[in-house]
């Protein structure tokens, strides 16, 4: 069997089993090519996928390091490749599995850049909301912040999606896996405001149901809100560096620094595996520390 048909076949278990993401089986397999084209090249008599040694993946990885290759990159390509072989092997298409005791580069953490709770004051409170456009981001800001949805939710957010009743949001997530994200009195507050004050006034008679919309009466972009937070950031005088993120962070930062259990934070944040949520207690963890030193006796 080819390289082609093989990478057929695993995409296709994976989004059965795990459901996942065009991108994300992408990315897998953008990284067997990678090896595949590797092999062909560099490997004793040009093998296939299928036949790939133990030697042979090492001789891979050794190669990309020579390459500058990040440790994070060489950490996800052997993750394609072992979950590549764990494939073949359960099919019966190889006796042996040659990514067997083959270790993964060790990853220096990164701690994602989190806003404190005055910070996060200071965000919110950036925006005119005496005008539509400031109270439709105030608004964004606020359900962002109280949810922790990712930003590609929020910004394809539907009406039909929030539950005014139930003060929650209906989010369907990475996977196609549903979660439910709580809104709280405030953001639920500032999104009926801002839909009898403001979205009528963007829409100017166009008919949609996308919940935030721009001036031409359309959903916005990703990269449309990214610029929003980072001009309100930059008006209220906050200079850490930011990203898409930047609130859904804090959400899940401060939910653990008032003592929420980190699986309701994993669940809230939508993650499949709690190791994602887990760099969260690393930032409550340093704040705290920060804490301990400024107002403990004896920090």
């Amino acid at each position: 069997m080819n390289n082609t048909a093989l990478l057929d076949e695993f995409s296709d278990s994976l989004w059965l089993e795990d459901g996942l993401s065009r991108n994300t089986l992408e990315s897998y397999c953008n990284d067997l090519r990678q090896f595949g084209k590797w092999l062909k090249t560099h490997s004793q008599s040009s093998r296939e996928l299928l036949n790939a040694t133990h030697a042979d993946l090492l001789e891979f990885l050794a190669f990309r390091v020579s390459e500058k290759m990040k440790a994070s990159t060489t950490s996800r390509e052997l993750s394609s490749l072992k979950r590549f072989y764990r494939f073949l092997l359960r099919q019966g298409k190889i006796q042996t599995d040659p990514s067997l005791n083959i270790d993964s580069p060790k990853l220096s953490r990164h701690l994602p850049e989190s806003l404190t709770e005055a910070d996060v004051e200071t965000l919110l409170n950036a925006p005119d909301t005496k005008h539509p456009l400031g109270l439709r981001d105030r608004t964004m800001l606020e359900v962002l912040y109280a949810s922790g949805l990712r930003v590609s939710e929020l910004v394809s957010l539907k009406n039909s999606q929030v539950s005014q009743d139930m003060s929650v949001v209906r989010i369907m997530g990475k996977g196609n896996k549903e979660r439910l994200a709580p809104l709280g009195e405030e953001s639920l507050a500032w999104l009926n405001r801002y839909a009898k004050h403001a979205r009528t006034i963007l829409l100017n008679g166009k008919i949609t149901d996308t919940v935030f919309v721009t001036t031409r009466g359309s959903g916005m972009t990703r990269q449309a809100f990214w610029y929003v937070i980072k001009r309100h950031a930059q008006q209220a005088g906050i200079d850490k560096p930011l990203s898409p993120h930047t609130l859904r962070h804090a959400f899940a930062t401060h939910l653990l620094n008032h003592g929420a259990d980190l699986r309701v934070v994993q669940l809230l944040l939508g993650h499949a595996d709690i190791s994602t949520t887990q760099i969260y207690t690393h930032i409550a963890r340093e704040r705290l520390k920060q804490l301990h030193a400024k107002h403990h006796p004896r920090g």
